[in-house]
């Protein structure tokens, strides 16, 4: 790590999350801005990266060639597209270095080509970056445990913005996966992604999401477990799109430290032995 900080690249720089990644990154001690990149075509090319982010002039131009932004690099956050950061995570792994994954809507040829990738470069992938959300999936894998599923049901409830594009969102399914962590069973088996219609009883032991898409909402989620005569609800609002930068910024830094693998947030933040 250099004396000015970690060296990050911040790939889909002009998006909003990239922009707040520029932002956040300008203001933490400890990292710098080592180069941003967008796909090959963007009207961004060659325009600097505090520029497009309301900083003003960084000193740093926005690129489409990411394997050059990488090799000097020592770490990059991506909160990008399944095939995009699919591609980021090869490039990452002949570099050497950390690679954060915020992106949603992976499929699991995805995640293996993550976990191939993750024997060269350290990644760390998580459906949300936030410590709230990755406290909140522990407390459901717990909560989960401890509640018989005969007894007490799940159901998943979350709303994002009107531009989100995959459905339910990261965070509801880690939210899922650790509630069927805590029932021991594969959510795959599990989980109730649509009703509509005339769809009989519920059955015992699934898992139900809800999905509801509307205005400018960042992102809101409750678990709840309802039971006979009661009801517990676990949830977690997202009020600013910073702390999943915050947390992926985190993350960055914590992987640098590490051998090379996959890693989720549960690892960065010292919650993996609690699940």
């Amino acid at each position: 790590m250099s004396g000015d900080g970690m060296k990050l690249v911040v790939v889909g720089a002009a998006g909003r999350m990239g922009q707040t990644l520029i932002r956040l990154i300008h203001q933490t001690p400890g990292v710098q801005l080592h180069a941003a990149v967008e796909r090959e075509g963007s009207s961004f090319i060659g325009h600097d990266a505090g520029e497009i982010s309301g900083l003003g002039n960084i000193g740093v131009a926005v690129t489409s060639d990411a394997l050059a932004a990488f090799v000097h690099a020592e770490g990059v956050i991506d909160f990008t597209s399944p095939a995009g950061s699919v591609v980021f995570a090869g490039l990452a792994a002949q570099a050497r270095i950390a690679h954060v994954i915020g992106t949603t809507g992976c499929t699991a040829d995805d995640e293996e080509k993550f976990e191939a990738a993750a024997r060269h470069a350290r990644i760390v992938k998580s459906g949300n970056m936030s410590l709230g959300v990755n406290l909140l999936s522990v407390l459901t894998q717990q909560a989960a445990r401890a509640l018989e599923a005969s007894n007490w049901d799940i159901e998943i409830l979350e709303m994002h913005h009107k531009h989100k594009v995959d459905a339910p969102s990261g965070t509801a399914l880690l939210l899922g996966e650790a509630a069927a962590k805590g029932r021991c069973v594969n959510l795959a088996d599990k989980s109730v992604r649509v009703r509509d219609g005339h769809t009989g009883a519920r059955e015992n032991g699934t898992i139900g999401f809800a999905t509801l898409r509307g205005g400018s909402v960042i992102g809101d989620h409750s678990v709840i477990i309802a039971g006979e005569g009661e009801q517990v609800t676990l949830s977690h609002h997202a009020a600013d799109r910073t702390i999943f930068g915050r947390g992926a910024i985190a993350a960055a830094v914590w992987a640098y430290h590490q051998k090379p693998g996959l890693y989720s947030m549960l690892d960065v933040l010292g919650l993996a032995n609690d699940q």
